[in-house]
């Protein structure tokens, strides 16, 4: 299999180590905005370097990876519907809602296959805590709280072309709240915070996010995020329910300590950040696509499920903006 990957950034280059290597990629074919990236790439992986996005699409591809920057991610997925090639992109389609549709509706008329990047549908806590709440192993579930940390700000330049911290950051928890608890979201309440870096209220953005999510089984989710965690990179998420509760990402590596005398102490090796924390599931996600290119699989995140995660995150701008509860039904695109 021929595949082309689009962007050699920090995500990007990963992606090109995991495709160079798996058994049924013969050949990798990468460009980049920046050429001396994507050389320096193509020099570690033994791939082969295109000048753009158009030179990639005529190398014959069997797929593309899309890893470039998030306002090309809408225009590269519709150039991949149109040319009839199979693609994975990375989160989000676009950096906003009627971007995404149009996106989506062109790979829909098409025909075409896209699956979404939203790893933590790979990870193996993940997995068994979605096992054990579809399996009623907690009982019914009546709380649910995410917590997404990041232990330092991107660059500024970065921030403007985010799409704020609910689309950037909180879709991930957006996405694993109904993937595992197999429920949708109803409504939400959400306020962020930009009393750190000067940064972020430049941008319009917020450093530090809270949610409170209904739902449609009255299952109450807590969603917070920070770009301010100074203890390390820490994604957790836990489950309440009337039997048992569970906690995904609490290990001898989560940036948490304890107050209590006899608690465990702070991690000598606190997670530096996601690539890291979730090396094993982006391996597993690309294994995941290349079998459904070859027909092996069925699509474990397709536009939909990604659609679905950003309305969530469009309420909770609302929400946030506006300084009131929002209900789902309001925003377009169910």
């Amino acid at each position: 299999m021929r595949i082309g990957l689009i962007g050699t950034g920090r995500i990007g280059s990963f992606h090109a180590g995991v495709l160079s290597r798996h058994p049924s990629v013969d050949a990798l074919v990468v460009t980049d905005t920046d050429p001396a990236r994507a050389a320096e790439v193509a020099r570690r992986t033994g791939a082969v370097t295109a000048g753009s996005a158009a030179q990639v699409f005529g190398a014959g591809v069997d797929a593309v990876v899309i890893a470039s920057a998030t306002a090309a991610h809408a225009e590269l997925i519709g150039r991949a519907a149109r040319a009839g090639v199979p693609a994975f992109c990375e989160k989000p389609v676009a950096l906003d809602l009627a971007g995404t549709l149009a996106a989506l509706g062109e790979t829909r008329e098409a025909g075409s296959l896209l699956q979404l990047g939203f790893m933590r549908r790979f990870d193996a806590g993940y997995v068994a805590a979605r096992a054990a709440v579809r399996g009623g192993e907690l009982g019914r579930l009546h709380t649910v709280r995410t917590v997404t940390s990041d232990p330092a700000p991107p660059p500024a330049a970065y921030l403007p072309l985010s799409g704020g911290l609910y689309r950037d950051c909180l879709i991930h928890d957006f996405d694993m709240v109904r993937w595992v608890t197999g429920r949708e979201v109803t409504r939400v309440y959400a306020t962020g915070s930009d009393a750190g870096p000067a940064m972020f209220r430049e941008a319009g953005d917020v450093d530090t996010a809270a949610a409170l999510l209904t739902l449609d089984d009255g299952t109450l989710v807590t969603a917070t995020a920070t770009r301010c965690n100074g203890a390390g990179y820490d994604v957790r998420m836990e489950l309440a329910g009337e039997l048992d509760q569970l906690a995904v990402g609490l290990d001898d590596r989560t940036p948490l300590t304890s107050a209590e005398p006899q608690g465990p102490a702070a991690p000598a090796k606190p997670w530096p950040g996601f690539l890291e924390r979730f090396a094993p599931a982006y391996e597993a996600e690309l294994d995941a696509f290349v079998r459904l290119v070859r027909g092996e699989a069925v699509n474990p995140c397709d536009g939909r499920e990604a659609l679905h995660a950003l309305r969530v995150a469009e309420a909770c701008e609302v929400s946030r903006r506006e300084r009131r509860p929002v209900e789902l039904a309001e925003i377009p695109g169910a």
